[in-house]
């Protein structure tokens, strides 16, 4: 993901091309790594388009939200976010839809919408739990609580820390059987 501002946002027109890569690379499947830069796996969905939207706009981004992290859920073959910097609101739905999370020690997590009187509709309220417990899941979520990557993998929600997320993903990766990636 790359956005102008380097926040990666999750707007729009980003929704639609993640959607979009993520069905055509479902037709051949292999392992997929999504990731941002050093600062941002994703800031989230872009709040400025939030601001403007009406009820039947802002239902239609619900459900493209809805739609890219059912994709990227179901998709046959190992997910992998790979973390570094903030991953926040819309970000933070989109690594909970992957199959594994590694991330790096600056990582940082969280839904900051009940901060700003929003809740995410992306399936994070539905994911969360299952992965860290639904005490925590509601102490994060209703709280707009943000935590480090160190509590994180104790929680359990993500699988590993690594300086670099990207290589140990790849390197996971590749130690895995074939069969074994496509049934992650």
């Amino acid at each position: 993901m790359r956005s102008p501002d380097r926040t990666n946002c999750l707007a729009r027109i980003c929704l639609a091309d993640l959607t979009q890569a993520i069905q055509q690379l479902a037709q051949e499947p292999k392992p997929v790594i999504i990731t941002g830069n050093d600062q941002f796996f994703s800031a989230g969905a872009a709040l400025r388009e939030i601001s403007e939207l009406d009820a039947i706009s802002a239902l239609e981004l619900s459900r493209q939200g809805q739609a890219l992290m059912n994709a990227i859920g179901g998709f046959p073959a190992a997910t992998v976010a790979a973390i570094s910097g903030y991953c926040m609101g819309g970000g933070f739905d989109l690594a909970l839809a992957c199959k594994w999370r590694i991330a790096a020690p600056n990582a940082v997590f969280g839904h900051r919408g009940a901060a700003l009187g929003l809740i995410t509709g992306w399936g994070g309220t539905q994911r969360l739990p299952r992965l860290v417990g639904k005490a925590r899941a509601l102490q994060m979520l209703a709280a707009a609580e943000s935590i480090a990557a160190k509590d994180a993998l104790k929680f359990g929600l993500i699988n590993a820390i690594a300086e670099d997320p990207v290589a140990e993903s790849i390197s996971r990766l590749r130690s895995m059987k074939t069969d074994e990636v496509a049934q992650r």
